[in-house]
C-alpha cells in the first residue's frame, strides 16, 4: 500500500511550519465569490503572503461549488488548496485535500461520525487526500452558523481543561490537526489560555479561526502556540485586503 502518496498536502503543511514556524490560511467561501473574484482575491493574496486556502462554509447556496474550488487550485500556484467542507454537498476532485472534520466538541453523532461514513467512499473513489481534524467549537459570545447549524453545544471559553481533553482524545484516536473554531464573524476569538494549554500538551498541528481583525489580534495566537491561523469573514471586504500582509508578517513573525 503506498500509505504516503495520501500524505502530500499533509506534509506540505508540515513543511510551513517547518520553515516559517506558522502558518497563514484564508478562508474563502464560495457563497460569498464569483469566479471573477476567487481569481482576485487568490492573486492579491499569494502576493501577501498567504500559505493555505481553504474552501468552504456552513451553507452551499451557490452552485458553482465546483467551479469555485477548481478557479482556486488554477490559480493558487504551490499553495495548498484544502475544503473546508460543511456538508457532504461541499466535496470536489479539483481540491488538493479535504479536511475531514469530526465535530468532537459536540455529542451530535452525525457530525461525529454519521456524515463522514457517507462521504468516505467519495472521497475514496475521487482519490482526494483527507486530512482527519479534530474539530472543535469554542464559545465566543453570540450564536454562530457552525454552532446553529451542527446542533451542538460549544466547549465553555472558559474551561481550557475540557479543550485539552477533547484535543487529547483526537491526538489518540490518530486525527493529524487540531481546528479550534469561535465561528465566522464571532464576537470573541478563541481564548489565548485555551490555545496556549493545549499546545504545550498536544503533538499534532493545531488551528485557530473565528473572528480575528487584526494582525495584533493574530500574532497574539502564533505567540499562544497556534500553528495556522484561519482567518476569513474579515477578509470578505474587500478593503481589508490592504492588510494582509500586515496579517502574514505577524503570523509569520514566530
Amino acid at each position: 500500500m503506498e500509505s504516503s502518496r495520501y500524505d502530500v498536502t499533509y506534509q506540505k503543511l508540515l513543511n510551513i511550519l517547518e520553515q516559517k514556524r506558522a502558518g497563514f490560511i484564508l478562508l474563502l467561501d464560495p457563497d460569498n465569490l464569483s469566479l471573477e473574484r476567487a481569481r482576485e482575491n487568490v492573486s492579491r493574496a499569494l502576493e501577501a503572503g498567504v500559505d493555505v486556502f481553504l474552501v468552504g462554509g456552513s451553507f452551499l447556496l451557490d452552485k458553482n461549488f465546483n467551479e469555485v474550488v477548481k478557479t482556486v487550485k488554477e490559480n493558487a500556484g504551490d499553495c495548498p488548496v484544502i475544503i473546508f467542507p460543511g456538508s457532504l454537498y461541499q466535496i470536489s476532485p479539483h481540491a488538493d485535500a479535504l479536511l475531514f472534520l469530526s465535530l468532537i466538541s459536540g455529542r451530535n453523532p452525525e457530525h461525529l461520525i454519521g456524515n463522514q461514513a457517507m462521504a468516505a467512499p467519495i472521497l475514496w473513489r475521487m482519490k482526494l487526500e483527507a486530512i482527519s481534524c479534530g474539530y472543535m467549537l469554542i464559545e465566543s459570545g453570540s450564536l454562530t452558523s457552525a454552532q446553529y447549524v451542527s446542533n451542538s453545544n460549544p466547549i465553555p471559553r472558559n474551561k481550557p481543561g475540557i479543550a485539552l481533553a477533547h484535543a487529547l482524545a483526537a491526538q489518540y484516536l490518530g486525527m493529524k490537526t487540531i481546528y479550534l473554531e469561535a465561528g465566522s464573524g464571532a464576537r470573541q476569538t478563541v481564548p489565548v489560555e485555551m490555545i496556549r494549554t493545549i499546545s504545550e500538551t498536544v503533538e499534532i498541528p493545531l488551528l485557530v479561526g473565528g473572528g480575528i481583525r487584526t494582525p495584533e489580534e493574530a500574532a497574539k495566537k502564533v505567540e499562544a502556540g497556534a500553528d495556522f491561523v484561519v482567518i476569513g469573514n474579515f477578509f470578505e471586504e474587500q478593503q481589508n485586503y490592504s492588510l494582509m500582509q500586515e496579517f502574514a508578517k505577524a503570523i509569520h513573525q514566530k
